[in-house]
């Protein structure tokens, strides 16, 4: 026993060749030498002094490298999420179609000036003064409308006010609150 706790440092380096050649991997094969070296020095009882201490390493460094193999296969490779993001599943747009949809039935439930204000300057990306030439009204009118609208379509989509509310709104102006 005291001969494998002795002799087992001069095999170290040739151990670490022979599990780089293995592993295909110098931290892996790093590994496998320390579980091998572990493994030996636990079971140091079982030598049997006379023999060869080199192939004896050997055959526990590579019996261990087929165990790690076998357990892989049956776990798989272990692999770093953020190493293959971009072949991950993309992430559920469950929420972003709930939201389409109750910003549809919110935007629905505006005034119709309003919602066609909105819908120059917001989708389209007309400028307020485009908005005023298209509708025939002074730019500070579409601002004011297009404002109200916006705060409007904000509570209600943050469940402050339901779109039937909105919807029983009529097309004409409503004095504002700020």
């Amino acid at each position: 026993m005291n001969q494998v706790y002795r002799n087992i440092e001069d095999y170290i380096p040739h151990l670490r060749r022979y599990a780089r050649y293995l592993a295909h991997n110098p931290v892996a094969a790093d590994d496998l030498v320390q579980d091998a070296l572990a493994r030996a020095l636990s079971k140091a009882h079982l030598f049997r002094p006379g023999t060869n201490l080199r192939a004896w390493l050997f055959t526990i460094l590579h019996n261990q490298y087929v165990s790690d193999m076998r357990r892989q296969g049956r776990s798989g490779i272990p692999v770093d999420p953020d190493d293959v993001s971009h072949a991950l599943a993309s992430r559920p747009d469950q929420d972003d179609r709930l939201l389409l949809s109750a910003l549809e039935k919110a935007m629905r439930s505006l005034p119709r000036q309003q919602r066609a204000l909105i819908q120059m300057v917001a989708l389209q990306g007309r400028s307020y003064e485009e908005a005023a030439a298209a509708t025939n009204l002074p730019v500070g009118t579409v601002k004011s409308r297009i404002s109200r609208g916006r705060k409007q379509l904000r509570q209600m989509l943050d469940g402050g006010l339901p779109p039937a509310q909105g919807a029983a709104n009529s097309d004409h102006l409503r004095p504002s609150a700020a």
